[in-house]
């Protein structure tokens, strides 16, 4: 492990970065603390302006400035700090080097694509002014829940003509993904004692109602609600908590819903056409509500066309041919070009790896990743 790329890396994986994933920052490695300083180290070593920007006690993203020609372009680099937790994964923080890939918490989602950006700004430093574009570095927090992160950055007014967002697409360039809804669904009973169930009322029995017409929805939306380019429209309830115990006739039950959405669709209607259909389906309501906690835009493809055309002519001369598509996941880029910047995804990686208990990323995949940003950054200057 020689090349600056392989180190960069290294350093941010054995650096915890963990998503407390809507807990309190509690334990050793939750947080983004860690690579938050490291990165600050960087910057300062590196000679390049920043500032630091609170989103939450503790978590803060950090944006960095390198300048271009006079007129040139100014491209938006965004990559996120946090990872999922590292949950049954063994030395999730130390990373480990075995035929040609390195393993370890966040090494494909998405510090691999971090190192990249992070090698082609150290090396465009080292070039006149004169042949660059200016590029903003900005490294967010908690993508992995909540996108907070890249809710406050987009606050700031940052000049930029274009972004990539990191995430781990196998060096494709993905212009276009489906948003995403997450609610909860609450089911009210009224507790008694076990032995008597008729004195009572079973909120996970009425819950059951709900799923099953959930469930009949969702068949719908598959197979009726279409794009062209992203497939269906799709629901899906993940997880169910409720009652106290078995000898207590529950008086609440709550569902999670994860709702994907397509461009087409209008994001604050995705809760409303469910609860008509869950009313006309079910024959009653009041012994049930709703309570939204998370809303994510789709990336559409279009007003992109130049940036797709300069990123692909920077992959091209890196791997002989550029591909253009699109993922299932949502990005941080959704929010950036709902805020009028153009975006694009792109990054070294499977996304098939992250997330897993043995997740890798192939380090040639990375190397290339910084090679195609450093010639993004100075074609045609």
């Amino acid at each position: 492990m020689t090349s600056e790329t392989c180190q960069l890396l290294a350093e941010l994986v054995q650096r915890p970065s963990q998503n407390p994933m809507g807990l309190p920052l509690t334990g050793p490695g939750f947080g983004e603390a860690a690579v938050t300083d490291f990165l600050e180290e960087l910057f300062r070593r590196w000679q390049l302006r920043f500032f630091r920007q609170p989103v939450e006690p503790g978590r803060q993203n950090i944006v960095a400035f390198l300048p271009g020609r006079q007129g040139a372009p100014v491209f938006l680099w965004e990559a996120h700090q946090d990872t999922v937790p590292a949950g049954a994964m063994v030395d999730a923080f130390r990373p480990r080097i075995e035929d040609g890939r390195l393993y370890g918490r966040g090494a494909c989602d998405v510090k691999g694509a971090l190192a990249a950006m992070l090698t082609a700004l150290h090396r465009l430093t080292a070039e006149p002014i004169e042949r660059r574009c200016g590029i903003v570095l900005a490294c967010v927090v908690d993508e992995e829940y909540h996108f907070r992160g890249i809710r406050e950055l987009v606050q700031l007014s940052l000049g930029v003509d274009g972004a990539i967002v990191a995430e781990p697409t196998r060096l494709h360039i993905i212009t276009a993904h489906k948003g995403i809804v997450r609610w909860r669904i609450h089911t009210q009973g009224r507790s008694c004692h076990s032995s008597q169930p008729e004195l009572g009322s079973n909120a996970i029995y009425r819950m059951a109602q709900v799923v099953q017409a959930v469930e009949r929805y969702a068949e719908w939306l598959r197979g009726w609600r279409r794009d062209p380019l992203l497939g269906p429209a799709t629901l899906n309830v993940g997880r169910i908590e409720g009652g106290i115990s078995a000898n207590i006739v529950p008086e609440r039950c709550t569902i999670d819903l994860d709702r994907r959405v397509l461009p087409s669709e209008e994001l604050h209607r995705v809760p409303a056409e469910l609860a008509q259909f869950l009313s006309r389906a079910i024959g009653q309501d009041g012994w049930w509500q709703e309570e939204p906690w998370m809303v994510l835009p789709p990336l559409s493809a279009d007003g992109k066309d130049s940036l797709v055309a300069r990123l692909s002519m920077a992959v091209s001369q890196v791997l002989g041919q550029a591909s253009v598509g699109t993922v299932p996941y949502g990005t941080d880029a959704s929010t950036l070009q709902a805020a009028g910047i153009p975006c694009v995804v792109f990054g070294p990686g499977d996304i098939a790896q992250a997330h897993t208990a043995s997740e890798w990323v192939a380090l040639s995949e990375v190397e290339q990743a910084a090679e195609i940003l450093y010639r993004f950054a100075t074609l045609e200057v």
